[in-house]
């Protein structure tokens, strides 16, 4: 029962490597700047207000997670924020929160973002749900997860292109770079974000810095004087903005599969792709094994016969038995989902083994894994919600510096380096974007004066790599837990006893773990 959950959460995390850019149109509206730690004073009624919990049945977004939240231990709520902290007397949002009540007196609530963005934390909370009820920290923490702007049942939902249209591939479509060449198609994409997300004000209040004030008001309507928070992947940026805005309202801060402070969006999206090619070379070994292994006998080869294998799907996507297609922007996708955990090695290799047989089921199994898609159809990580955040969150290159970015990643990243993704001209998806970024680079701000936090960075995470996790914990001046292993998160997701009590006990007791901690996968 323990390892459902696990597996279902390894294969929906978001891919942490897409980037962000932004560009002023004139005539738009700007978002809210970064508050300092007491600009918040005029949120009275918002920080006032109650929730009323009741049960999830109406909550969920798919049959999926009906089932899912169905489960009577689950209570849902939900949040009334500002949408524009800028204007907190007009329209506002409705953030979606799902809690898992502590088994004993509750002490607090435990905050959680899974990452993306795009992730749903309330799906995070149902889909782990036993491991939550088996862990210490439930008995005495509320786990309570919520869905950012634009994701799951939070409101004013966040829509560029239909489920459909993902699906059939008739939206930006993602290489190393989105397949945007032209500055017509960056607008038409903006355009059709702001068209299907209710306007403008929705699309461009959605992005990293409004979400961390929502936070606060999360906490503060929680009844907890200080923020317990633990995040994943992106969520590791909002705990740490968190902690650089409100400083003195940190009680404990956990960062798994941090994002480095350090590096800009492109720079990061450089680092995420060079840890995909360093866990393929591992794949592409392990394989190499066999004698029947589909990349062939010399490691060293593999990303040359990968190349062979996906090659024809460039110009003809191959069919599959459900109607749908398979094209060569789903096969890597694919492949860098199955590469986010060693456990799932086997699948890729399988999926490749398939597809060169004229199978093609098993791969799109794999693409459908890394968007969270469920049988009905619906995609549980929002891909439309992702680059709004992220162009909210980070300048846009120019056409120039994509495109060189996209040659510098073929290079990094052979496995990747083909003419469909890393010839030609590419723009920024957000080079139209109609407001410019809530945030600089690099993102985080010099932090003075909060409580010890706790990254946990594993060393061969794929797509944030071990690099990062340092770096997260000297800006932070926090603690390091290192992980040896090949995954992209580990607390309570990576089965390692050894990693879940270090994180147990700074969660419960404040208890960091000694310098050069070390757990293992």
């Amino acid at each position: 029962m323990r390892s459902d959950p696990r597996s279902r959460y390894r294969e929906t995390v978001l891919d942490a490597a897409v980037t962000a850019f932004l560009l002023l149109l004139a005539g738009c509206t700007p978002a809210s700047p970064p508050p300092d730690s007491g600009a918040d004073a005029d949120l009275g009624a918002y920080l006032g207000q109650e929730l009323d919990w009741v049960g999830c049945e109406d909550t969920a977004t798919s049959k999926a997670d009906a089932k899912l939240f169905a489960n009577p231990a689950l209570q849902c709520a939900s949040v009334e924020v500002p949408l524009d902290y800028d204007k907190p007397e007009g329209k506002k949002a409705h953030i979606a929160l799902t809690r898992l009540p502590a088994a004993g007196e509750a002490e607090g609530s435990l905050l959680l973002n899974p990452g993306g963005p795009g992730g749903s934390g309330t799906s995070l909370v149902a889909s782990t749900l036993p491991l939550w009820q088996a862990s210490p920290v439930a008995k005495r923490f509320d786990i309570v997860g919520f869905d950012p702007r634009g994701i799951g049942s939070s409101t004013p939902p966040l829509d560029c292109y239909t489920d459909e249209q993902y699906d059939a591939g008739d939206a930006p479509r993602f290489g190393v770079v989105y397949d945007i060449t032209s500055t017509e198609e960056a607008t038409e994409l903006a355009e059709r974000c702001a068209d299907g997300s209710g306007g403008i004000a929705n699309l461009v209040n959605a992005g990293s810095t409004n979400v961390v004030r929502d936070m606060d008001i999360m906490r503060e309507v929680l009844g907890d004087d200080r923020l317990t928070y633990l995040g994943y992947s992106y969520g590791t940026e909002l705990g740490a903005m968190y902690a650089a805005t409100y400083p003195e309202k940190v009680r404990a801060i956990v960062l798994d599969g941090a994002v480095s402070p350090d590096l800009t969006a492109s720079e990061f999206r450089l680092s995420s792709f060079t840890g995909l090619q360093a866990r393929f070379d591992d794949l592409a070994a392990r394989c190499a094994e066999s004698p029947d292994c589909v990349l062939g006998p010399d490691p060293a080869a593999a990303n040359d016969r990968l190349h062979e294998i996906v090659q024809p799907l460039i110009e003809t996507p191959a069919p599959t038995t459900g109607g749908r297609e398979l094209s060569i922007w789903d096969v890597y996708l694919g492949i860098s989902g199955g590469l986010y955990s060693e456990k799932k090695w086997p699948d890729v290799i399988s999926a490749l083994t398939a597809l060169e047989a004229g199978n093609a089921d098993e791969m799109l199994a794999l693409r459908d894994s890394f968007f969270a898609r469920t049988a009905d159809g619906a995609y549980g990580t929002d891909p439309d919600t992702n680059i709004a955040v992220r162009c909210m969150d980070s300048p846009p290159p120019t056409p120039e510096e994509q495109t060189a970015l996209a040659r510098k990643i073929g290079e990094a990243a052979p496995m990747f380096d083909i003419d469909v993704f890393t010839a030609g001209n590419h723009h920024s998806e957000c080079e139209a974007w109609p407001a410019p970024p809530t945030r600089d680079e690099p993102w985080l701000a010099d932090v003075e004066g909060i409580p010890e936090t706790l990254v946990v960075s594993v060393t061969g995470d794929p797509v944030t790599p071990h690099e990062g996790g340092i770096a997260m914990a000297r800006a932070l001046d926090g603690s390091l837990l290192t992980v040896d292993g090949k995954q992209h998160g580990a607390y309570l997701l990576g089965g390692s006893k050894c990693v879940d009590d270090v994180v147990k006990k700074y969660l419960l007791d404040l208890e960091s773990p000694p310098t050069d901690a070390r757990c293992s996968l």
